[in-house]
């Protein structure tokens, strides 16, 4: 059975299985990140963002389109993105059903974030 969204994380510890299209958004804290699940598992890996967006794109090719970095802290799936407020200057993703989680993101990450959105629109 093949999974082309199924991801894993080895550790000395530890082997962690992660459906990307369940993820919503990676969080970085030094060199580890939390994987933040649409059903609020959170998984910590020991790989900072830089690496995690390389690892991403080298196991997921066209998924890892799916996913933009926002400022030093955050990975997010744009497929979940729900709502840009540059005012309050929160990020907020859900899938309208299960989850919604709101981010603090600067008000100019989240200006470069709306324009993607826009123009992948067209």
């Amino acid at each position: 059975m093949t999974n082309s969204n199924l991801v894993y994380f080895n550790s000395r510890d530890e082997l962690l299985r992660i459906d990307l299209s369940n993820v919503v958004y990676i969080e970085a804290d030094g060199n580890i990140t939390e994987v933040v699940c649409a059903n609020k598992l959170k998984a910590p890996v020991s790989m900072n963002l830089a690496a995690m967006e390389q690892f991403l794109s080298k196991q997921t090719g066209e998924l890892a389109r799916s996913f933009v970095r926002i400022g030093k802290r955050y990975i997010v799936n744009l497929t979940t993105i729900y709502r840009i407020n540059l005012r309050l200057q929160k990020l907020t993703l859900s899938d309208n059903d299960r989850f919604v989680y709101q981010l603090d993101i600067s008000k100019e990450a989240l200006k470069k974030l709306r324009e993607l959105m826009l123009e992948l629109r067209k």
